[in-house]
């Protein structure tokens, strides 16, 4: 009989990574099911149900991002005012809703809209000054005013423009839904080209863009999400017809060039926050995709453009 003490147990091999293939079904899934929802409440015919559930969608979508990117901050090791950014971010949407929908009766002109952004964000630096004066132990001013700023334009004031594209003032004759349409087009032809980026790159993409941001990205996954997402932005633009006010062949090439190439931007920005801050995902809440921001990051950039071809060429 020994004294030997039993030999430790083998450690048990790591789980395999999923394929490429769950990753892409998982990512499909997760937000095909979102945006269902969304569209699903747009286009439900009840005016009043379309904007209860609009607005909340905007408040959570705003409330979620802003935490999401005020954590990144913070895992980065840097300072910044989260719950001010947070509640001035939500009352920047909801204020914007109010001017859009016409429920302050000055919605007849965007100009007005703008206005009232443009007078928020200066109160909201002001009060961000304010803010630091009565911080008596926060000697990182500068940095803290800069990212609680950066989290306040990244996330609300760029999801605002979702809202200006649903509330657009098209000219008499349009259709009476065109905003809603252009609203789907924008976000069908932005997800083409995250799907067009995500099997190219998978299948043949050998070439890395900027690997010490984003490791996965390729030059051949690029080419894809522009050749993809140009060709959704002219099938939808066909089988939309007059529902996209002003559309044409042409805008469709040229709006599917424009928001693909802007789309894989938004995504390297969020991944270079991502990389910054130590982080594989901005959060977890959809399988595959991670969280709000993994889920807006193409979308937030390309809203504000849509919205300013809309106006400045569609319908000038």
């Amino acid at each position: 009989m020994t004294n030997e003490s039993p030999s430790p147990a083998a450690p048990s091999p790591a789980p395999a990574a999923p394929s490429k293939g769950k990753v892409f079904l998982r990512r499909l899934t997760s937000t095909v099911a979102l945006w269902a929802v969304v569209l699903g409440a747009l286009f439900c015919g009840n005016r009043t149900v379309s904007d209860v559930v609009f607005i909340t969608i905007m408040l959570l979508l705003a409330a979620c991002g802003m935490f999401e990117f005020y954590g990144l901050v913070r895992a980065r090791g840097l300072v910044c005012f989260r719950k001010f950014g947070m509640a001035a971010g939500l009352l920047m949407v909801a204020g914007t809703f109010l001017h859009c929908a016409g429920k302050l009766g000055i919605h007849d002109s965007p100009a007005r809209v703008n206005d009232f952004e443009t007078s928020f964000l200066i109160i909201f630096v002001l009060g961000l000054c304010i803010r630091q004066f009565i911080a008596k132990d926060n000697p990182h001013g500068i940095v803290a005013m800069a990212t609680t700023l950066l989290g306040l334009m990244y996330v609300p004031w760029l999801l605002n423009f979702i809202q200006k594209i649903e509330f657009f003032r098209f000219p008499a004759g349009a259709h009476a839904n065109a905003g809603t349409f252009y609203v789907l087009y924008f976000i069908v032809v932005t997800k083409f080209s995250d799907c067009g980026a995500y099997l190219t790159g998978s299948l043949i993409g050998k070439h890395k863009m900027i690997p010490r941001i984003s490791p996965g990205k390729t030059w051949e996954g690029f080419g894809g999400a522009v050749v993809i997402s140009t060709g959704a932005s002219v099938a939808f633009a066909h089988f939309a017809g007059d529902r996209l006010h002003g559309m044409n062949l042409t805008h469709a090439i040229i709006l599917g060039i424009i928001l693909s190439i802007a789309a894989v931007i938004g995504d390297l920005i969020e991944s270079l926050f991502k990389r910054e801050a130590g982080v594989k995902d901005s959060g977890g809440y959809f399988p595959g995709i991670g969280g709000i921001l993994d889920l807006l990051d193409s979308l937030l950039f390309n809203a504000p453009l849509m919205y300013l071809y809309l106006r400045h060429v569609l319908t000038r």
